[in-house]
């Protein structure tokens, strides 16, 4: 085969990533960072210990949610949906673009979400660390250590469970996913 019918065959079955695709990653990457950022400093900002923990926390289950999402996507089966879409159950339709835009639901949950998550969480934890540092008079390496190594912990565990779930029940993961799209009027 050659290069051209490589390339044509690729344009067909919509494999590799496109420029437009890339730069929309990008540019939604940039917006979303900066939207996250923003919230995150802004709940920081003169909180006490509870906030920054409950930032913290929905920061982690953020990525982790939105991990099992691209993991569902991309392991469903979409047979079950079509037949939904095809008896007008709520969430048919949506559920069956999202299976046909796989690659790109996954792209963006796990890895545009889930990396500014991650960053974010981060940062949050480097204030914890900084305020609990600051309140018990004390600069230790390993008190910033422990915390950082309990929050790895927590998200990589946290999405390690959270692939299970998404693999063993993809079609029931990306039914509430289409679900919520149709009630709220996403992805039409």
């Amino acid at each position: 085969m050659s290069d051209k019918e490589k390339e044509k065959s690729r344009k067909k079955t919509g494999a590799g990533p496109s420029r437009n695709w890339v730069l929309h990653v990008f540019l939604m990457s940039v917006v979303l960072s900066a939207v996250l950022s923003f919230l995150s400093t802004t709940a920081l900002t003169g909180a006490g210990y509870a906030v920054a923990i409950l930032v913290l926390v929905a920061f982690i289950l953020l990525g982790i949610v939105l991990d099992m999402i691209g993991v569902a996507v991309t392991a469903a089966d979409p047979r079950p949906f079509h037949s939904m879409a095809a008896h007008r159950e709520r969430g048919g339709k949506e559920a069956i673009r999202l299976l046909n835009s796989a690659s790109r639901v996954s792209s963006f949950c796990n890895d545009v979400v889930g990396d500014i998550c991650g960053i974010v969480s981060g940062t949050t934890a480097a204030v914890i660390v900084t305020q609990l540092q600051r309140s018990f008079s004390t600069t230790s390496i390993l008190f910033s250590i422990g915390v950082t190594a309990l929050i790895s912990g927590l998200t990589i565990g946290g999405k390690a469970l959270g692939k299970t779930v998404a693999i063993n029940d993809c079609t029931n993961v990306v039914h509430r996913v289409a679900i919520l799209m149709n009630v709220l009027h996403l992805y039409r």
